[in-house]
């Protein structure tokens, strides 16, 4: 029965700081796959390449847009960001869980292209917890996170168009809330229409 299972496509968003690596860090699921944006933005030192994210050149992110190569991408704070298409749709058709780690306009765009994703939006515990998080990475200037700040206070209005909302005041229980939202979702009809029919059959 393994092999006709529906997949499913997780999105996870949330500000800048809001945890979204530390959270997908401690996740340890069978059958989960996390894909790796492309980014156009400078790594930060605790970062690494092909971890966290593809860290490219402006011109060759351009590249693959123009080779419809990405799935879906967004500019975010001058950067570009973008899903590569390669590897999506055949961990969904092996039956994998898919989490992608978007932003919330890229979000917007793969519900139109996967209407039966699952959205998650990261909250952080207040806005004076997520400036401290973002002044403790020693990543940014205070000017470079006060505009990270204003993006996020743009994002958090946009917290309640997703399914479900996880607050990251403990990571454990954050992470607990993610991976049972998983496995939840993977036990809807939608996704078992196999399960049901191999019952119906035997």
């Amino acid at each position: 029965m393994r092999e006709n299972r529906e997949g499913l496509l997780v999105v996870l968003s949330g500000p800048s700081g809001s945890g979204k690596d530390t959270v997908l860090g401690e996740l340890c699921m069978d059958d989960v796959e996390i894909s790796i944006s492309l980014t156009t933005r400078q790594k930060r030192p605790w970062e690494y390449d092909g971890t966290h994210y593809y860290f490219v050149e402006r011109e060759y992110f351009e590249e693959k847009l123009e080779n419809s190569e990405i799935l879906e991408y967004t500019q975010y704070n001058g950067n570009y960001y973008g899903t590569p298409r390669s590897t999506i749709d055949e961990w969904l058709g092996q039956g994998k869980t898919v989490i992608l780690k978007i932003e919330v306009e890229g979000a917007a765009n793969i519900r139109a292209l996967y209407p039966n994703c699952v959205c998650v939006f990261l909250l952080p515990p207040s806005l004076d917890v997520l400036t401290q998080r973002l002044f403790h990475r020693e990543s940014e200037e205070a000017a470079e996170i006060e505009r990270r700040m204003e993006i996020a206070r743009q994002e958090l209005k946009c917290a309640e168009q997703y399914d479900y909302v996880i607050l990251n005041d403990e990571l454990d229980y954050a992470v607990s809330d993610f991976r049972n939202i998983i496995r939840a979702e993977r036990q809807r009809a939608i996704r078992r229409g196999y399960m049901i029919e191999s019952v119906l059959n035997n």
